[in-house]
């Protein structure tokens, strides 16, 4: 999770990332931050807070520079605490670095070992500051070594902006976890997380940045190489991307999130259709598209059962259960006029601890519903992510160790039923470049040594 974005080369690179950010707020909601380069100075501002809250005209009109690189989070290694706020900031060799990291790093312990017996001193508990400490004792050649010596040491998920001084440089982990593409900015670029913060900006899309790929900015001019063993051809895109974390106006991994989820929903009611209901229902927002491609495929009545506060944010994304639960009575409210009486399918994106699902359920149930069928746009997730999305033990995940029954009994629906793995799989343009280790155990690169460590401290991107 978080949310990325890079600009160089405008003169107003301050406001457009922070325009970026907004478009990436989905991404993050814990802090933001932005960092400029003048040509002289790195300008830095950052907090906790939603992109609104810590940036107002007078910080904005402070961070000069036609180079930023900026960043939205939400903790999945590292606490939520203001120094682990990024872009993260260092001087070396004269030289200010800035860095804003996505993803998870599952060698971070045995990084972290061998940097202190170097003699670093780390600030944060973020895997994104060994990346710097990295940086300062990579020897000192050109970029292009310097960047190579470097990533070429991370194991795990990453799509990180550096600026360089005046440079940009984005990478992209060698089995793609995370998406980051290309724009074009005036005579600049732009790097973002997803192509939403692109139309925001009024960037013109270029591409994606592959898997294992380098780009070096400059002054208009783009150089791109590869790390090594990259393209190795086998990618381990995050396919809960698609699921549910990115916007659905978004193109990333070459297709686009509002029509996968359609498709998703459609081959979901292809396999757990229910007969005798009444209407299709979403959960606001995520299922949104998803019942929509479910009532299509149907021929069912499609009816927005639930109206969202648009002031509340993502529930999933919220750093403690106590705030999950507490979002999820304020966020939501169903419209009884429309449940009362009628046998209604719930389509939802995914069930991960179960306690926000039940809720929900509760609110429908309340309202009137004569039966209430949960469908579910992916298998049960009974593994956690060691990449960057937060799922946590296994304990933890309702679907662990449980029948699908037992979990419609903890939920209180009437029946559920999630998409297959092979379904869900055959809506994806190319099924066999994701990763699907949440489901299936089958982890694309090594996870932590100390796994029980790792999902205990919880938090960075």
């Amino acid at each position: 999770m978080c949310g990325i974005i890079g600009i160089s080369d405008h003169p107003e690179a301050a406001k457009i990332a922070y325009l970026g950010l907004y478009a990436l707020q989905h991404r993050g909601e814990e802090a933001a931050g932005i960092a400029t380069f003048d040509g002289k100075d790195i300008h830095l501002i950052k907090d906790r807070g939603l992109v609104f809250d810590v940036f107002k005209e007078e910080e904005l009109s402070s961070l000069v520079g036609r180079v930023a690189v900026a960043h939205t989070r939400y903790s999945t290694t590292g606490s939520s605490s203001k120094k682990n706020c990024q872009p993260f900031l260092v001087t070396h060799r004269s030289r200010g670095v800035a860095v804003a990291h996505n993803g998870n790093l599952t060698n971070t312990e045995e990084l972290y070992r061998k940097l202190e017996e170097e003699g670093s001193i780390f600030q944060t508990s973020m895997d994104s500051e060994v990346i710097v400490h990295l940086l300062a004792k990579a020897p000192n050649g050109d970029y292009k070594k310097w960047f190579t010596n470097v990533l070429s040491q991370l194991k795990g998920a990453y799509s990180v902006i550096f600026m360089v001084q005046d440079m940009l440089v984005g990478a992209r982990d060698p089995q793609g976890f995370r998406p980051l593409v290309l724009g074009r900015l005036g005579e600049g670029y732009i790097l973002a997380s997803e192509s939403c913060a692109l139309d925001l900006t009024r960037a013109e899309f270029v591409r994606e940045i592959e898997p294992g790929e380098v780009v070096l900015i400059k002054g208009g001019k783009l150089e791109s190489f590869f790390l090594p063993g990259s393209p190795s051809g086998k990618r381990s895109q995050c396919i809960f991307e698609n699921i549910y974390f990115a916007r659905p106006d978004s193109n990333i991994f070459n297709d686009n999130i509002y029509h996968v989820r359609k498709r998703l929903g459609a081959r979901l009611a292809v396999e757990s259709p229910v007969p005798g209901a009444d209407l299709v229902m979403p959960i606001p927002d995520s299922g949104v598209y998803a019942a929509l491609g479910y009532a299509q495929q149907t021929g069912l009545p499609y009816e927005i059962g639930m109206v969202r506060n648009h002031y509340i944010g993502r529930t999933f994304i919220q750093p403690t259960q106590f705030l999950r639960d507490f979002r999820v009575r304020v966020k939501l409210n169903p419209i009884a006029d429309v449940i009362r009486g009628k046998n209604v399918i719930l389509v939802e994106d995914s069930i991960v601890r179960g306690t926000t699902s039940r809720s929900r359920v509760r609110e429908v149930r309340k309202a009137g519903a004569r039966s209430i069928h949960l469908r579910i746009t992916c298998p049960p997730i009974v593994h956690p992510c060691f990449y960057g999305i937060d799922f946590p033990s296994e304990e933890e995940l309702i679907a662990y160790g449980k029948t699908v029954k037992e979990v419609a009994d903890f939920i209180e629906v009437d029946s559920l039923s999630y998409l297959s793995l092979e379904g869900m799989l055959s809506v994806m343009k190319d099924g066999k470049a994701f990763c699907d280790a949440c489901f299936t155990g089958k982890y694309p690169v090594d996870v932590p040594a100390n796994k029980s460590k790792y999902l205990l401290e919880g938090g960075v991107c």
